[in-house]
């Protein structure tokens, strides 16, 4: 009880309760960014990039209903509240994630491709070949993938 580190962050007024629901409550939104930034809905907070890993994601994720399970019956209303809208919000997060292409490698790399992307029908070759490939990904993932 008496971490450095917990007087910091925590009012000395609040109680030892207190103090626990907001450490659960930080814990939850720890995860909760942590599997939105791998799934590449957030960027990497020091390098800027967006990373897109899947199952990093879901092993968060996994981890969020873990809690959940473990902690039935054990928390309160708001502490309940935040862990099941973290977990609803990931979960649509984490099907749309399957659902889209991953994000180009080259994209952050050379700043043309945008521009290349947006005349699609100027240069067919280089958009046919990628669209074509991404699609049979895609669907080999859609069906054996766990979707929430």
């Amino acid at each position: 009880m008496n971490d450095p580190h917990l007087s910091e962050d925590m009012p000395a007024s609040g109680s030892p309760d207190e103090m626990r629901s907001a450490l659960f409550a930080h814990m939850v939104m720890q995860q909760s960014s942590m599997a939105m930034m791998l799934l590449g809905k957030t960027a990497h907070p020091e390098t800027g990039q967006v990373v897109r890993d899947l199952e990093a994601a879901k092993f968060f994720i996994d981890q969020l209903e873990m809690l959940e399970f473990k902690t039935k019956g054990n928390l309160n209303q708001e502490e309940t509240a935040l862990l099941k809208q973290s977990l609803m919000s990931l979960r649509m997060a984490f099907v749309e994630s399957v659902d889209s292409p991953p994000p180009p490698a080259a994209s952050p790399a050379k700043p043309e491709t945008p521009l290349t992307g947006a005349g699609l029908a100027g240069e067919p070759d280089k958009p046919a070949a990628a669209p074509a490939t991404a699609p049979d990904e895609d669907g080999h993932r859609k069906k054996f993938t766990k979707k929430y």
